[in-house]
């Protein structure tokens, strides 16, 4: 892309920048909460764009400064001054350069939320319970380092360890943005623990990834969610199964897309407070909603993308983890590493890092960048 139709794009959105900035100190908008935050975000995005077009601007000054000394000067220090700052603009431009055409690239308006994440043991029965366990313990290590608060809002334990299902929230800065390639199916090979002739076996987990939707992303009527209350079984004390802290929800919606009609059920025991479980099981409600509403858009996306990193067929099998050799294979970008052992205790930013780089070439072809 030449300089010019560069600075063309970039010129369009300080214009914009500027509307949004008036547009947020108005009161009509401040009133209507649902606009406000969009414009906010939308303002956000934009302030990162206009940053760097002040920055191309003044490095493509610098450049074009450089060369008329270097054209009129005869002094042998200007001279050599000139040079040193030409060739450190000219280096420093197509760096700059592809950082603005990525910030171009429109980006998912879900990245920013914070996600509510489901692992489902799959095929392999208890095997896959167990990797079901593993799975939620890499993501527990990798949220650690990253400094985001999970909090698990239900559970199924397998019968001999890990989870038959278990779904909790990773609340923190740009987590679904980053967690989202998570979704699909993990396929384990390895010696099941029960394994009498060491033979490898194969089996599965499901991880689905879901932005957590906020009050006003989704409209719920309130009054016909059905509440039921029950025991809460847990890790023991006075208060498990005296006090029916537990709380399950059932609601009946219309998918605007299918026009097909579903019952929702929706169990939450992650405190032992009443009114916070109900809390939280709304929070998954409108999640679920959300997500469901947003599938056409989601669809179309993947439909785009030939990767199919970040969104499309929840049940295609994403990644395989090989205990016997060590490796972990992602196919959707045939990236292979070998060391399982790290993996699992959570360092999985390389991988996110490379589907990342893989997803943003897919949108900058979109994009015509």
């Amino acid at each position: 892309m030449s300089e010019n139709t560069l600075l063309d794009k970039l010129e369009g959105l300080s214009i914009r920048f500027e509307e949004v900035g008036t547009l947020i100190t108005d009161p009509a908008v401040i009133s209507d909460m649902k606009r406000f935050v969009k414009l906010t975000k939308e303002y956000s995005d934009l302030e990162k764009i206009v940053k760097a077009k002040n920055q191309y601007e003044k490095l493509l000054n610098n450049i074009s400064e450089a060369r008329s000394i270097l054209e009129s000067e005869n002094d042998l220090e200007i001279r050599e001054m000139a040079k040193e700052e030409l060739d450190e603009s000219q280096e420093k431009l197509p760096i700059l350069e592809e950082e603005i055409k990525l910030l171009l690239v429109p980006t998912d308006p879900q990245d920013s939320k914070n996600a509510i994440v489901e692992i489902r043991g799959g095929t392999g029965g208890d095997e896959a319970a167990i990797f079901a366990g593993d799975l939620f313990r890499m993501y527990s290590k990798y949220c650690e380092t990253k400094g985001w608060q999970l909090s698990i809002s239900s559970y199924s334990e397998g019968s001999s360890g890990g989870y038959k299902e278990i779904i909790f929230t990773v609340s923190g800065e740009n987590v679904y943005g980053t967690l989202k390639y998570e979704s699909g199916v993990h396929r384990v090979q390895r010696v099941p623990a029960t394994e009498t002739q060491g033979r490898v076996h194969t089996s599965a987990a499901s991880v689905a990834v879901l932005p957590e939707a906020e009050e006003f992303d989704v409209e719920i009527n309130e009054g016909e969610i059905k509440w039921d209350t029950f025991r809460s079984g847990g890790a023991g004390g006075q208060n498990v199964n005296k006090v029916e802290s537990g709380v399950r929800l059932r609601y009946v919606w219309k998918n605007p897309n299918t026009g097909v009609s579903e019952e929702i059920l929706i169990e939450c025991t992650e405190t032992r407070d009443q009114p916070k479980n109900k809390e939280r099981a709304l929070t998954r409600l409108r999640s679920f909603i959300y997500d469901k509403e947003h599938q056409k858009y989601l669809d179309d996306i993947a439909a785009k993308r030939k990767t199919m990193v970040s969104t499309g067929d929840r049940s295609a099998k994403i990644r395989t983890y090989n205990y016997p050799q060590g490796r972990i294979t992602d196919h959707r970008i045939n990236y292979t590493i070998y060391n399982l052992s790290a993996f699992m205790d959570g360092d999985i930013q390389d991988c996110i890092d490379h589907l990342i780089i893989a997803e943003n070439a897919e949108r900058m072809k979109e994009s015509e960048l």
